[in-house]
């Protein structure tokens, strides 16, 4: 079996059907390592640990992804092949940085590229109605007995406004406000995707949430 069909092997069976928060025997007790010593156990050939950690980030993987591809499908192609990616540079892997800063790098060049390649084929920015609203976490099909139709049309409207002026930010500023609002990295963290310095990125920010601010002046 050729390498490319051996990794897609070792990646597909970490993303099989798995009951919610099983491990395997041999990473009981994982709780007590960083991600970079799981990766480093990676390295050393442990498929367990793998499987690990594609449990824990696949879902912000193809929350980040879907918030840059816009389509479902693609997001989890891009999910996956960043995992294909980790598993790949497993044996040069070095725990100099932080696992996630080293995993959104991947994903981010991915991300962009993706964006950069599909930019004239992507339909406007849509709000699918199965997806979470990011401050309530309930959907927008399932009924709330507080809000009226007029509100439940108003947040929409609001929720639609908000990803449209994200989505218009310049790249690096996109990037920045996605990874800080989306998935909770600190400046250091963002700064070190970015190749930029610490007050570099929290000027990038900055200017990033004055231009949303103001943009969205009406919906605040």
């Amino acid at each position: 079996m050729g390498t490319a069909a051996m990794d897609g092997s070792v990646l597909m069976a970490s993303l099989g059907p798995r009951p919610a928060g099983a491990l395997s025997p041999a990473m009981a007790g994982v709780e007590a390592y960083t991600d970079a010593e799981v990766m480093l156990r990676v390295k050393a050939g442990d498929e367990s640990a793998f499987d690990y950690l594609v449990q824990k980030y696949r879902r912000p993987l193809v929350s980040f992804m879907y918030r840059m591809a816009h389509n479902a499908a693609a997001a989890e192609d891009l999910a996956q092949e960043v995992f294909l990616r980790v598993y790949r540079s497993r044996q040069t892997y070095e725990a100099s940085a932080k696992f996630t800063t080293w995993l959104y790098r991947i994903a981010t060049n991915l991300a962009v590229n993706h964006a950069r390649d599909t930019r004239k084929e992507r339909p406007e920015v849509t709000v699918s109605l199965d997806e979470p609203d990011e401050e309530t976490g309930t959907t927008m099909d399932v009924a709330d007995a507080t809000m009226s139709a007029e509100e439940a049309l108003v947040r929409r409207e609001r929720l639609a406004a908000i990803r449209s002026k994200v989505e218009a930010l310049p790249e690096r500023q996109r990037l920045a406000v996605m990874m800080h609002k989306y998935q909770q990295m600190d400046y250091k963290q963002i700064a070190d995707v970015l190749k930029l310095s610490e007050s570099a990125t929290k000027s990038l920010l900055f200017r990033a949430y004055e231009t949303l601010r103001e943009q969205l002046k009406e919906f605040v």
